[in-house]
C-alpha cells in the first residue's frame, strides 16, 4: 500500500521541470512528505526514490543529513516551535526562555508535547539577531520574545 497520498506524488512530479536533475528535487520532496505527515517514513523514502528515479539509499542520505527531518518515533506535533541559541539570543535570555517552555508544556527540546499540539526544539541561529531572543513557529519568526510573551504565543496554538 503506497503511503504517498496522490496530491504528494503530482506535486513531486510538478517539479521536474523546475529542477536540473531529479536528485535535486530529493529535499523538497522531503519537506512535502513530512509537512503532511508530520514525520518521513521509510516507505515514504522508497516511493520517493521511485518517483525521482534514484536508489532509497540516495534519498535516504538526504533524509540523515538534515536533522530537521523526524523518523516514526520522533513525529511532530501539529505545530513546530524553534527557540534560538545563537550567540545574540543566549545574550538576551534565549536559554532562558527555552528553559520556560520546556517547564510549562513539560517537555525537553525535540519533544512533542503530550496532547499532540506543539514539538519544541532548539536552532543554533534563526537569523534574526536584531530582534533576539526569537522563536520560529511553524514558518513566522518571532522577535524580541520574553518567556511570557513566548508563552502566550505558544498558549494560541
Amino acid at each position: 500500500m503506497a503511503v504517498l497520498s496522490e496530491s504528494i506524488r503530482e506535486r513531486i512530479k510538478a517539479l521536474y521541470s523546475k529542477y536540473p536533475t531529479r536528485q535535486a528535487i530529493t529535499l523538497p520532496a522531503l519537506h512535502m512528505v513530512q509537512d503532511e505527515m508530520r514525520y518521513v517514513p521509510l516507505e515514504a523514502v522508497k516511493e520517493i526514490a521511485e518517483l525521482l528515479e534514484l536508489h532509497p539509499a540516495e534519498v535516504h542520505d538526504t533524509l540523515s543529513f538534515y536533522g530537521f527531518f523526524k523518523d516514526e518515533a520522533h513525529k511532530l506535533g501539529k505545530h513546530r516551535v524553534w527557540v534560538c541559541r545563537s550567540i545574540s539570543c543566549v545574550l538576551r535570555g534565549g536559554e532562558e526562555l527555552l528553559a520556560h517552555l520546556c517547564e510549562k508544556y513539560h517537555v525537553h527540546p525535540g519533544q512533542q508535547t503530550a496532547d499532540g499540539k506543539m514539538t519544541l526544539e532548539f536552532a543554533e541561529c534563526l537569523g534574526a539577531c536584531e530582534g533576539a531572543p526569537c522563536i520560529l513557529v511553524d514558518d513566522n519568526c518571532e522577535m524580541n520574545m520574553t518567556p511570557e510573551s513566548a508563552e502566550a504565543l505558544v498558549d494560541k496554538l
